[in-house]
C-alpha cells in the first residue's frame, strides 16, 4: 500500500467541519420533520435562528483557515464526491488551487452533502469520524 499524500490542514480540522456541516444539516432536517401547520412560524422562526448560527460559524471557521488549508479542504471534497482518487490527488490539489478565490466558505456550506463527501475523502487517508469524536 502507498503511503498517502500529506495534508496542509489537520484531520482534526476537517472533522471540526463535517462535525458542523452536520449539525446544520440537521436543523434543516429538523425544521422539515417538526413543520406543522398551527407552529409554523415559531419552529421557522428558532431554527432558521440556529441553522443560520451554525452556518455563520461554520463560515466563519472556514474563513480563517489559511490558503493552503482551504485548498485542501476543496480538494477533499472533490476527492470524496469522486472527481478524483489519491493517485491523482497532487492534480485535483492544483485545481482547487487555480479554482481558489474569497468564495471558499459559501462553496463548500452550499454543496450538498458536504460533510459525506469530506468524511469518504479523509477515509482514503485512513482517518474515521469515530476516532476523532472517541476522545471528547
Amino acid at each position: 500500500m502507498r503511503k498517502a499524500p500529506s495534508l496542509s490542514i489537520s484531520p482534526e480540522k476537517v472533522f471540526f467541519i463535517i462535525a458542523k456541516s452536520r449539525q446544520s444539516d440537521g436543523t434543516a432536517t429538523e425544521l422539515d420533520a417538526n413543520s406543522t401547520s398551527a407552529d409554523d412560524d415559531a419552529v421557522h422562526g428558532f431554527e432558521d435562528h440556529s441553522r443560520i448560527t451554525d452556518r455563520s460559524e461554520l463560515s466563519g471557521f472556514i474563513r480563517g483557515l489559511n490558503v493552503d488549508e482551504q485548498i485542501d479542504l476543496v480538494a477533499l471534497m472533490w476527492l470524496g464526491r469522486g472527481d478524483g482518487d489519491l493517485d491523482n490527488w497532487k492534480d485535483l490539489r492544483l485545481e482547487a488551487s487555480r479554482a481558489h478565490n474569497n468564495r471558499t466558505a459559501h462553496y463548500l456550506i452550499e454543496t450538498p452533502m458536504l460533510a459525506d463527501y469530506l468524511e469518504e475523502a479523509l477515509s482514503q487517508f485512513g482517518k474515521s469520524f469515530e476516532d476523532f469524536e472517541a476522545p471528547l
